[in-house]
């Protein structure tokens, strides 16, 4: 029961999250949201920061796997596979924006604790490694020019991020499909082979 317990708490404190903000999160509240008593909580998580951290991870697991299926669809084509993580993550923040505010909410509380940096710094370390995999791939294929793979995946990591966002916040800005051309239009003239 332990995982299954631990996975209902985090789902309802994404829940939480996403209606008031981490600010307003309170262990009553996720107890109550989660369907269990404050000392099942308590049993699982010493504090609302175990319960964000605990969310954050298990928000970063599912992007993850989700861009993995993504990926796999299409086939080893670097380029290709590097346009199904864009639009993966362009799309969760449409289907599901939660996933986006408990980013945020995390971020906010990061400024303030440099053990929540150092989480994060990790998260985005492990996701630019990610990235720059499918980048040396495609160099080594012919079909990016030569780059430092870890300074292009943070130019990946910051287009996915900066979109994603404003397709969460503000959806009257541009659409999943624009919002793709965008990506793919840019990453295609920052990786283009140099033609001579």
């Amino acid at each position: 029961m332990g995982p299954v317990r631990k996975q209902q708490i985090v789902r309802a404190t994404v829940r939480c999250l996403a209606r008031e903000g981490y600010t307003k999160l309170t262990m009553k509240k996720v107890a109550r949201e989660a369907g269990v008593s404050q000392g099942i909580l308590h049993y699982y998580f010493a504090d609302k920061r175990a319960i964000l951290v605990a969310t954050l991870g298990a928000v970063t697991r599912d992007l993850d796997r989700r861009v993995a299926a993504a990926q796999s669809r299409t086939g080893r084509d670097p380029a290709g596979r590097l346009r199904a993580l864009v639009r993966e993550c362009l799309e969760v923040a449409v289907r599901r924006p939660e996933f986006w505010v408990v980013f945020v909410e995390f971020w906010g509380e990061m400024m303030h604790d440099r053990r929540l940096r150092e989480l994060n710094a990790e998260v985005y370390d492990r996701t630019r490694r990610l990235i720059a995999r499918v980048i040396v791939d495609g160099v080594r294929a012919g079909h990016f020019r030569q780059v430092d793979p870890q300074r292009a995946a943070a130019v990946v990591l910051g287009l996915v991020d900066g979109l994603s966002l404003q397709l969460t916040f503000d959806r009257q800005a541009f659409g999943v499909a624009e919002a793709a051309r965008f990506c793919d239009d840019a990453l295609t003239r920052y990786l283009a082979k140099e033609t001579s």
